[in-house]
């Protein structure tokens, strides 16, 4: 079960707006910044994201069926603004982990009571 998406369309109106304002400069936030497949127009969209060997890695609370993580796929890449920095990031790709292995400890309990089980994984350019 990942979180219904009439709470994603009110989060999309209304709170993605005032995170938008506060992800940028956030720990363990930031603003993915990517096109529209079809539209070609720039979106950003507010996201939990942390560092991991690899890059970064993003819960899909979501599932990965939304808008924005397949602008990202089909793009193969976005960028990523956190902590004041902007970083390209490429190669991305669907994880699936029932463990929830990436995720700090707090925030595998908070997303495993959602049964978020997909992340995106990004690489820097």
């Amino acid at each position: 079960m990942v979180l219904p998406k009439r709470l994603a369309r009110f989060n999309r109106i209304f709170t993605n707006r005032v995170l938008g304002l506060l992800t940028p400069r956030l720990p363990y936030f930031g603003t993915i910044i990517h096109n529209g497949r079809r539209s070609g127009r720039t979106y950003r969209t507010p996201v939990n994201v942390f560092r991991v060997p690899e890059g970064y890695v993003v819960a899909l609370t979501y599932g990965a069926d939304s808008d924005w993580v397949r602008n990202v796929l089909a793009a193969e890449g976005c960028e990523l603004v956190t902590r004041g920095r902007t970083i390209k990031l490429t190669q991305p790709r669907i994880v699936h982990d029932e463990k929830r292995s990436a995720m700090p400890l707090p925030v595998r309990l908070i997303i495993g009571l959602a049964g978020v089980t997909e992340f995106l994984y990004l690489q820097p350019a």
